[in-house]
């Protein structure tokens, strides 16, 4: 079981990080799973991306978070990773860390980083043996 059931994050932009994460996060598996309206949450929009119906990462109207965060999504394969970072480079991320294994972590370690337009540490990391 997850330690963490949900994390948000508030953007300055929500259209452009949106887009961002409809693109990046794809190849991992993760959509959108649900969206809110500014009448339902008394004033901001907001979008839960998941697997299997569940919204697990959060972005919503705002003032930016004021300190870059790191995030890291599960990848079911090195591959997964590999088209993560392409497809958020491809987005408008920027590279903070090509894929490749990070053997100070753990052997098998192997991640890919890219900085979301709004800054943040994004990360797709795969822990399975090759």
């Amino acid at each position: 079981m997850s330690v963490i059931d949900h994390l948000g994050l508030q953007v300055g932009n929500f259209p452009r990080a949106l887009r961002f994460y409809e693109r990046a996060l794809a190849p991992l598996g993760v959509s959108i799973v649900m969206r809110v309206t500014k009448e339902e949450t008394g004033g901001h929009e907001g979008a839960g991306f998941g697997r299997d119906g569940k919204p697990s990462f959060w972005i919503g109207t705002g003032e930016r978070t004021a300190q870059r965060i790191h995030v890291a999504f599960t990848a079911d394969t090195r591959a997964a990773v590999d088209r993560f970072f392409e497809a958020a480079l491809a987005a408008g991320g920027v590279d903070n860390g090509a894929p490749g294994i990070r053997a100070h972590y753990h052997p098998n370690y192997y991640g890919a980083f890219v900085l979301d337009p709004e800054g943040h540490n994004i990360e797709a990391v795969c822990h399975a043996p090759v």
